[in-house]
């Protein structure tokens, strides 16, 4: 495929000469409680110079009556709109270690095909492992660490992710369907999501994006600098310490989610981690999914 060719999805811009890249899926539109996702790879595209690798068509790919288009209005003239986007992008870590970021909008149809494509793209530039983020409501409170649930393509690659590793059927986004898709293509791929606490889930947890870069740092091998982000986390920390200690049903309520995490800790015995509230947490992001979709696609 030479550059600037047709595809029926998507126009190849560039394909630069890559190492082992490491291709990076935060496509917005799906559960990312407390924007934990959208802010990582917010971060990381702002952490190094990027250019456009390939771009799709998002005339094919997304309902725009679902994510329309921002009108820019000056004193009442339309200047132009801003669309929704799907790119994958290139940039690179700190070491300069090749890095691939799928960003923009989740297709709203076509997922067989957009995956097909993603993933024969990666095959394409020579991919080595595939890092999905994610974020979703849980009972945590915001006093403890973040912990990281993992989706892999096999066993061994989902010990590497995170601690808990659960038995569940859950709704999925189409970063569950790239996965698949990888395994099948024999790409490994791991799907990496922060824990927010279920009540701070409809604002920007930066604690949560903190936690996302630096796993995505640990299992790819990759080096990040998540400081400003560890930086806002404190900051707002602070700040629901404040509006949590005004009132003391809040305290009360976070006292409980402290016990049950300090106690689920301490009953760990090696191997995956197993919140003990199953139920508990999978109403929980039922719940979330509700008001999502009440309100919109999401950030």
């Amino acid at each position: 495929m030479a550059e600037g060719s047709d595809h029926p999805l998507y126009r190849l811009v560039d394909e630069p000469a890559l190492s082992r890249p490491v291709l990076v899926v935060g496509l917005e539109g799906w559960v990312d409680a407390g924007y934990g996702a959208g802010a990582a790879v917010a971060h990381l595209l702002a952490a190094t110079e990027t250019t456009l690798v390939a771009s799709f068509d998002v005339d094919v790919l997304v309902d725009h009556r679902s994510r329309r288009p921002v009108m820019h209005l000056v004193e009442g003239v339309n200047t132009g709109l801003t669309w929704p986007d799907i790119e994958l992008r290139h940039g690179a870590d700190i070491d300069g270690q090749d890095l691939l970021v799928l960003r923009g909008a989740e297709p709203d149809v076509r997922w067989r095909a957009f995956t097909a494509a993603v993933v024969d793209l990666a095959v394409r530039l020579g991919v080595r492992l595939v890092v999905g983020l994610g974020a979703y409501p849980a009972p945590v409170p915001h006093s403890r660490p973040i912990r990281l649930a993992t989706t892999a393509t096999d066993a061994e690659l989902a010990a590497r992710g995170g601690e808990i590793r659960t038995t569940i059927d859950v709704p999925s986004g189409v970063e569950a369907a790239i996965e698949e898709r990888c395994a099948e293509a024999g790409v490994p791929a791991i799907g990496l999501w922060a824990q927010v606490p279920h009540y701070a889930a409809g604002m920007p947890y930066p604690e949560a994006s903190a936690t996302l870069v630096e796993g995505l740092a640990r299992v790819a091998g990759l080096r990040l600098d998540a400081a400003e982000l560890h930086e806002a986390a404190r900051l707002h920390r602070d700040r629901l310490d404040d509006l949590v200690t005004a009132n003391i049903e809040h305290t009360r309520m976070v006292h409980n989610l402290e016990t049950a995490y300090d106690a689920e800790r301490q009953s760990q015995s090696g191997g995956a981690f197993t919140p003990a509230a199953g139920e508990e947490l999978a109403a929980e992001v039922e719940r979330f999914l509700r008001d999502l979709e009440a309100g919109g696609n999401g950030p």
